[in-house]
């Protein structure tokens, strides 16, 4: 299993556009991947399991991805986080 924490700096948090992003990046891989925030754990591939937790500006996040390409899907998911400037 991989696992990365993340520091959320945007301005307005996960809403709707790079959540709509970072599902897309998710769902290119098979491993299973949870987005885990203040102790709630959704699947980073559901939209609404994402927009459920809302992430805001200054949250600390936990991705874990688990399976055959988890590496490979952490690193997709870290570049959109900071191509988003979701991160620093």
């Amino acid at each position: 299993m991989e696992k990365r924490d993340f520091h959320v700096v945007a301005e307005t948090g996960i809403h709707a556009r790079p959540a709509t992003l970072l599902v897309q990046a998710a769902s290119k891989f098979n491993s299973d991947i949870n987005l885990e925030y203040k102790g709630k754990s959704v699947n980073l591939k559901s939209i609404m399991g994402v927009m459920s937790l809302g992430v805001g500006q200054g949250a600390d996040v936990s991705i874990t991805a688990e399976g055959s390409d988890e590496a490979d899907a952490i690193a997709a998911i870290e570049e959109t986080m900071k191509k988003e400037g979701l991160c620093d």
